[in-house]
């Protein structure tokens, strides 16, 4: 808890006060083309995903759609259309870095390494590393793991996240990597791996597409932290401010509680951790 108060005061770096005077880079463009394109993942749910009726939801979605709403209204802009471009998990930074898409709304982990190459928003939430198991296989944590295989995506701060444990820990166990998070799953199921690790959340939005979820068990571990953003361009920061403000409208007002209510309903209200991070982000005009 400590150190995820540590990392929340962060956000005041994250953040910027105030509201960008003119218009320049991704704001100019989106004001010109009185347009914008927002990059999203097929496979997150259930932060970002497309249903049954091939719509595109979830609760990052949810919060960028209200990110555009307050661009319009600061651009004054009627109408502004909303291009989506999808997007996985190794290509979703090259298409904000090159211009592809002016944001992405999924489940992207702040990382300094990420800084690098793209920008971020305030936090939008904040998970922790998991591995999911089958029941049957009587594993209950990263210690029972001793050579076993673990999928993940590779690419991902989980990869990271398992391979630093592993190494701490001294557990000899086989990381395999997978390129989609359905193919580790599928990979799970079919007993090609023992565990796969992954946001925990994350993994329990993919046990809901199995034949039968209560096979499968969320294990404790919590291998890692990880804050999620928008993810925007690099060296822009009128556009980051102008995000920015739109979350802080919204964490202000109380509708993120709603927001997080309609996806993580069975979780009940958010947690301190969770809701003082909404309160920090909650920016003053």
């Amino acid at each position: 808890m400590i150190r995820g108060a540590a990392l929340l005061l962060a956000l005041s770096f994250v953040a910027g006060p105030g509201l960008a005077q003119g218009l320049d880079g991704r704001l100019r463009k989106i004001a010109d083309a009185k347009a914008i394109t927002i990059a999203y993942r097929v496979d997150s749910t259930p932060f970002s995903f497309m249903n049954d009726s091939k719509e595109i939801v979830g609760y990052s979605i949810d919060l960028c759609r209200r990110v555009v709403n307050s661009i319009e209204a600061q651009l004054n802009i009627r109408g502004l259309q909303v291009k989506w471009l999808p997007v996985t998990s190794q290509n979703r930074f090259d298409a904000v870095a090159s211009g592809q898409a002016d944001m992405e709304c999924g489940s992207s982990t702040v990382t300094l390494t990420r800084l690098k190459q793209v920008d971020f928003s305030s936090y939008i939430f904040l998970e922790t590393t998991g591995l999911m198991a089958k029941t049957a296989s009587g594993l209950r944590s990263l210690s029972d793991m001793s050579g076993k295989k673990i999928a993940v995506v590779t690419g991902t701060t989980n990869e990271a996240a398992v391979n630093r444990q592993l190494k701490l820990r001294q557990i000899s166990a086989t990381v395999v990597q997978f390129k989609y998070r359905d193919d580790a799953f599928a990979a799970l199921q079919e007993d090609r791996v023992d565990a796969f690790a992954g946001d925990r959340l994350l993994l329990v939005g993919v046990a809901t597409q199995a034949k039968d979820p209560r096979a499968l068990a969320l294990l404790p571990d919590e291998l890692s932290f990880e804050p999620y953003g928008i993810v925007l361009p690099r060296n822009d920061s009128s556009f980051r401010l102008a995000v920015n403000a739109g979350l802080a409208r919204l964490y202000s007002t109380g509708e993120i509680v709603e927001i997080f209510g309609r996806w993580f309903h069975d979780l009940g209200e958010p947690g301190p951790v969770l809701q003082s991070m909404f309160l920090l982000g909650a920016i003053p005009e």
